[in-house]
């Protein structure tokens, strides 16, 4: 029990997990409550389907899609993406649930498999990080400094990041890098030796797993943060560094580009290091720019918060027929 809340788990492989819940519920809650919301990482319960007499809703944060190609191996990647991940998103779809989602990304998405954009709502995200009460005592590095900040899993294109770094270097000499991150894994190993094969590997630092504190501290004190995901459901970290007065560069993605309102509280760019690279000189070559994209970030990002999507999901809620 959390707050009040009873928290059942079920199933311990994640394989056949779904079922297994489903059975549960199946067998031991349908009937039991007024509203049911199902929560769809990749694979759907399929709860909505035999809801009994509740209320229902489905919340997707995001698709997997290109994904697949990133995280499993073939076959897997081509069944995910052509077969598995499409046809249970379709057969959910069938249940005429309203829909919830934190993305105009997702939603498109999700519209392409059956989901109706009439029946589907916007919440804001949230973020748990308080944004920092002033922008001009925020202390930087002393160096133009990007952050990347995250596990370094193969669809984050960790790598992606540090060839853009080489590149903006020709323009910043002084440019920095800092990565933070887990870098277990096959993928995480690729990249820790590719930042000793780099050229300026001394002016890349690399940090490892960091605490809580660390975290907050990288995102106050750099100039920027990068995010070269495959897709999000929102850029979260993007907006986490905004409430730090940190702004983002990111990859024209799903998400991502939900994140960034392009030219005002970042830059959003092709998917390629050099449109990435172009993007760091971009923004750090002008001051007075990146101090107005800057603190239009830190202000949008007060407007992201759990309250505001607390608030957004309760009107829907209360709002939709059963």
């Amino acid at each position: 029990t959390l707050d009040g809340i009873d928290v059942i788990r079920v199933g311990t492989n994640r394989y056949i997990h779904p079922l297994q819940a489903l059975w549960y519920y199946l067998r031991h809650l349908r009937g039991k409550y007024d509203i049911l919301i199902e929560t769809v990482n990749t694979a759907p319960y399929f709860s909505l389907l035999f809801r009994g007499t509740a209320k229902r809703f489905a919340f997707y944060h995001q698709l997997a899609r290109e994904i697949w190609y990133f995280e499993t191996k073939n076959p897997l990647n081509h069944l995910g993406y052509h077969i598995i991940e499409p046809i249970a998103t379709w057969l959910l779809s069938r249940a005429h649930a309203p829909l919830i989602t934190v993305s105009d990304s997702t939603k498109k998405d999700l519209a392409r498999f059956g989901w109706s954009p009439e029946h589907t709502h916007l919440i804001s995200e949230g973020i748990e990080i308080s944004p920092i009460r002033d922008l001009a005592a925020n202390n930087k590095f002393d160096k133009p400094t990007m952050l990347s900040l995250g596990a370094m899993r193969g669809m984050k294109r960790t790598i992606d990041q540090i060839k853009a770094f080489k590149l903006a270097k020709q323009d910043i000499p002084d440019l920095q890098l800092k990565i933070a991150g887990d870098s277990s894994g096959a993928y995480g190993k690729t990249v820790l030796d590719y930042i000793q094969k780099c050229p300026f590997r001394d002016d890349i630092e690399y940090l490892g797993r960091v605490t809580y504190d660390q975290k907050i501290e990288l995102m106050q004190r750099a100039h920027i943060i990068t995010v070269t995901s495959v897709k999000e459901g929102w850029g979260l970290i993007v907006t986490e560094a905004a409430s730090q007065g940190t702004p983002a560069v990111v990859y024209d993605v799903d998400g991502l580009r939900d994140s960034v309102q392009p030219g005002r509280t970042g830059l959003v760019t092709r998917q390629s290091p050099h449109a990435l690279a172009d993007g760091i000189v971009h923004m750090l070559s002008d001051q007075r720019r990146y101090a107005r994209i800057r603190k239009r970030a830190w202000e949008w990002s007060k407007q992201i918060t759990f309250d505001k999507s607390y608030q957004d999901f309760k009107h829907i809620t209360e709002g939709a027929a059963a």
